[in-house]
């Protein structure tokens, strides 16, 4: 725990130096609604600073604020800028308003949560009297997953953190990382499925047998490609034909009244 505030109190006086204890607003918990800036993992530890010089503290952090929970220290972050870390599942949210961990961001160490934060991530409970963390088995580092939502306005590393020893916490960075692309879920539609095209009927003309039967099948096929339903063709064709005996027995009937009236006339003459 005693190394968490190494360097602590040099990020003070230099954040003093920059002019960063002005009076700024209280930045909001982190929203998970937001827009995601950045994100990656880092090894967190904890501290707790309350100006009350216990457990290697260094005095009230370098933004101002007092201590409180959701109140993080980053080597090289903005000031102000807001997240949220996932540990197991847990997610709490966190805003920088200090500086650190010092010495101990150079094993890889990017993250100073508060005491508080770090005890209900790791199931501890916070001590007061102690500014530590117990009944969480001596954990004192955690591995987390971090999301930055929103950049603090001041001078600090707007990507990737970086160990305090670089000094990025104390420049301004104008090209902060790009927001890292989300990947949508493809909506699931249902395309309906083409109906299978009619196939065209072969191109051939079906004709009767020698029996004067039907030329079989359900289709009577024509020429021009166009299917005629077997029933109704047969239908025409007998009427035609019905139609034409009909005409040739008037035809017929009126030669024979023809010859029976010339033969009367015939007769008649005669008498």
């Amino acid at each position: 725990m005693s190394a968490h505030f190494g360097l602590r109190s040099c990020a003070v006086l230099a954040a003093c130096s920059f002019g960063v204890l002005t009076a700024v607003s209280t930045p909001a918990h982190a929203d998970t609604d937001e827009q995601i800036l950045l994100k990656g993992s880092t090894t967190a530890s904890y501290f707790w600073d309350d100006a009350s010089g216990r457990a290697g503290d260094t005095g009230l952090p370098a933004s101002g604020k007092p201590m409180q929970k959701g109140l993080a220290a980053s080597p090289s972050w903005p000031l102000l800028t807001e997240g949220y870390v996932i540990y197991k599942g847990k997610k709490m949210p966190f805003f920088v308003g200090d500086r650190g961990p010092g010495i101990p961001s150079n094993r890889g160490i990017m993250l100073d949560l508060d005491a508080k934060t770090f005890a209900e991530l790791t199931g501890g409970r916070f001590n007061p009297s102690t500014l530590y963390v117990d009944g969480n088995g001596g954990q004192g580092h955690i591995k987390v997953d971090y999301v930055i939502t929103k950049w603090g306005p001041g001078v600090g590393k707007k990507n990737y953190p970086v160990p305090f020893s670089t000094g990025a916490w104390s420049r301004r960075d104008n090209n902060p990382a790009k927001p890292p692309k989300v990947e949508e879920k493809p909506e699931t539609t249902q395309t309906a499925q083409p109906a299978k095209a009619a196939q065209r009927p072969e191109t051939q003309t079906q004709t009767r047998d020698q029996a004067g039967g039907s030329a079989g099948g359900a289709n009577v096929q024509l020429a021009a490609g166009k299917a005629v339903p077997a029933r109704a063709a047969e239908t025409e064709r007998t009427s035609t034909g019905t139609g034409g005996a009909m005409l040739w027995f008037a035809l017929a009937l009126a030669g024979g009244a023809v010859v029976a009236g010339g033969g009367r006339l015939r007769r008649l003459i005669k008498r």
